[in-house]
C-alpha cells in the first residue's frame, strides 16, 4: 500500500556489490517534490568514485570471471529473478518513488509493473542472440561471434526513474556487460534501492555499479573514462551532445535517446471529445515531464474553437495535489529549477500573443505544483511551440490541409516521436510515412511495448532502445575465418 513517509534505506554509492561513502566523503540532498524540504543526503560521486566503479566493472567483465563464464540462460535467470524481487517490493518502491519525484502513487505502480516487464522481455533475448556462418570464398569456414560490449556507463534522467533504468539495465545485462551508472541527482532513491535488489537476486560483485552525483562530476567522468566502451543517455539535447563530444576522445560507442517537441495532428473528421481526451493524455502525462509529449497540437481549422473548449475543460477539471492522495492526477514539478523554467516559458507564450485560455499558475505556496495550462492561437514562431517545455502546457496550433501541417510538423530540430488522430486511413498512412520521428502514434497516443524500438531522428537522438535493435547497442561482431584442410 501506498506510504507517504517510506524508510529511506541506501544512500551510498554502490561498487562491487557493497555500498559505501563517496572518497571525498561529500553528500548532497535529495528533496521532495511536493513540500521542497529535503528527504535524505546522498553520497556524492565523482572522478575517484567513477573510476573505483569502472575498476570493478573491468574486473567483472574479465573472460575469466563469473560473469563471463555465466551461461546466457543463467544471466535471464538473474534478470527474473530482479524483476520477481521488484513485484515483491511494489508498494514500497512506489512509495519511494513518488515521494523522491513527486509523480502520484499510482502512476509510480504503473512504473513499476512496466520496469519489471521490460527487464523479462530483455531477460528473454539473453540466450536468442546468435551469429551466423557466412559464405566465403576459398578454403574457408567464415562465422560471426555476437559479443559483450564491455564496462558501459548510464546516465539515466528523474522523469521515469525506475522504467529508464531497467531499459538501460536489462539490454545490458542480458547481452553480458558490465554496468557504471550515473542516477539522476535529483531522482536516486530508487536506483539505489534496486542496486540491492540485484545484490539479492545473485548479480556477482562488479556486474552493476550506481554512482549518484551532478553531470559535470560523475557523469563526465563517466563519459571520458577510457575503459568504458559505451555511453548510454536519456535527458536533454544540450547535455546530450556535451556527452557525444567527451565520448569522442576514447571513440565510445554512444546511444542517446533526446528532447522532443512532438505533433499531435488533429484532423476534423475526428469525434472532437475523443481527440481531446487523446491530446490531453499525451500532454499531461507525468506533469508533462515526458520526452515525446504531445505540446504541439495541430487541430484542423473546422474544429478548431470546439477542441480548445473541450481542451480547457479537460485541463481544468485535472486533480492536483499530493501524490499519495487517491483522486490525485497531477502531482509537482520534479524540482525548483523545473518549476521556475516552466512558468518562464508561460510568461514568454503570454507576452508573444498566445491565448492563456486556463492555468499559468502555482497551485498553493508548498512545493512545485503548476496548474494544467492551455494556449490557443499559438503560432508557430512562437518560443513556447518551439522549444521543449517539459512541462504541463498545451500549445494548441491551427491549421488548414495535410500537406501543410506536415511540412509544419517536421520543421523542427525535434524527431522523437508524433501522432495524429483521423478517421480517414489515406491521412493516417501519408502521415505516418512522411513525419520525421522515430515514433508516430495513429488514433492514440503514449501506446508504448518493450518489444517495439524507441528512438528518435534528428536532434531527438542517436540508436533505439527496447526491441532487438536495443540488444544490439551493446554488442559487437566479430568474423571469424578458419582455413580447411584440402580435402574435407
Amino acid at each position: 500500500m501506498a506510504n507517504s513517509n517510506p524508510e529511506i534505506k541506501y544512500t551510498q554509492i554502490f561498487i562491487n556489490n557493497e555500498f559505501v561513502n563517496a572518497v571525498s566523503g561529500k553528500t548532497f540532498p535529495t528533496i521532495n517534490p511536493s513540500t521542497g524540504k529535503k528527504i535524505a543526503d546522498i553520497a556524492e560521486g565523482d572522478k575517484a568514485d567513477v573510476d573505483l566503479a569502472v575498476k570493478a566493472a573491468k574486473a567483472a567483465f574479465d573472460r575469466k570471471s563469473t560473469w563471463r563464464q555465466m551461461d546466457a540462460t543463467a544471466r535471464a535467470k538473474l534478470l527474473y529473478k530482479l524483476a520477481e524481487l521488484m513485484e515483491r517490493d511494489l508498494h514500497y518502491l512506489a512509495s519511494l518513488e513518488s515521494l523522491d519525484n513527486g509523480k502520484p502513487y499510482m502512476n509510480a505502480v504503473y512504473e513499476v509493473y512496466g520496469s519489471v516487464y521490460s527487464l523479462r522481455y530483455s531477460a528473454g533475448w539473453a540466450d536468442k542472440i546468435s551469429g551466423e556462418t557466412v559464405p566465403s570464398d576459398g578454403p574457408h569456414l567464415t562465422y560471426t561471434r555476437k559479443e559483450p560490449v564491455g564496462v558501459v556507463g548510464q546516465i539515466i534522467p528523474w522523469n521515469y526513474p525506475m522504467l529508464m533504468l531497467s531499459w538501460k539495465w536489462g539490454p545490458a545485462l542480458a547481452m553480458g556487460c558490465t554496468i557504471v551508472m550515473k542516477p539522476a541527482e535529483q531522482t536516486p532513491l530508487t536506483a539505489l534501492y534496486l542496486c540491492s535488489l540485484a545484490k539479492e537476486a545473485g548479480f556477482p560483485p562488479g556486474v552493476i555499479n550506481m554512482v549518484p552525483g551532478y553531470g559535470p562530476t560523475a557523469g563526465n567522468a563517466i563519459t571520458v573514462h577510457p575503459d568504458i566502451r559505451k555511453i548510454a543517455f536519456t535527458g536533454s539535447v544540450e547535455v546530450g551532445k556535451i556527452i557525444m563530444a567527451g565520448a569522442a576522445g576514447t571513440l565510445k560507442k554512444v546511444s542517446l535517446e533526446l528532447g522532443g517537441k512532438s505533433p499531435l495532428v488533429i484532423c476534423d473528421d475526428v469525434d472532437v471529445d475523443e481527440a481531446a481526451k487523446i491530446a490531453y493524455a499525451g500532454v499531461f502525462e507525468n506533469m508533462g515531464q515526458c520526452c515525446v509529449a504531445a505540446t504541439r497540437t495541430f487541430v484542423q481549422e473546422g474544429i478548431y474553437d470546439a477542441f480548445v473548449k473541450k481542451a480547457t475543460e479537460l485541463a481544468q477539471s485535472r486533480k492536483v495535489g499530493c501524490p499519495f492522495s487517491q483522486d490525485t492526477q497531477h502531482g509537482p514539478q520534479v524540482d525548483e529549477t523545473q518549476f521556475k523554467k516552466i512558468l518562464g516559458y508561460i510568461e514568454i507564450g503570454k507576452k508573444e500573443g498566445a491565448k492563456l485560455e486556463t492555468g499559468g499558475g502555482q497551485v498553493g505556496t508548498e512545493g512545485y505544483f503548476i496548474q494544467p495550462t492551455v494556449f490557443s492561437n499559438v503560432t508557430d514562431e512562437m518560443t513556447i511551440a518551439k522549444e521543449e517545455i517539459f512541462g504541463p502546457v498545451q500549445s494548441i496550433i491551427k491549421f488548414k490541409t495535410l500537406d501543410e501541417v506536415i511540412e509544419r510538423a517536421n520543421s523542427t530540430q525535434f524527431g522523437l516521436a508524433a501522432g495524429i488522430v483521423t478517421k480517414n486511413i489515406d491521412n493516417a498512412l501519408v502521415f505516418s510515412n512522411a513525419v520525421e520521428a522515430g515514433t508516430v502514434w495513429v488514433n492514440t497516443y503514449l501506446a508504448g511495448a518493450a518489444q517495439a524500438p524507441f528512438g528518435g531522428y534528428k536532434q531527438s537522438g542517436i540508436g533505439r532502445e527496447m526491441g532487438r535493435e536495443g540488444m544490439e547497442l551493446y554488442l559487437e561482431t566479430k568474423t571469424v575465418s578458419i582455413k580447411l584442410p584440402s580435402k574435407v
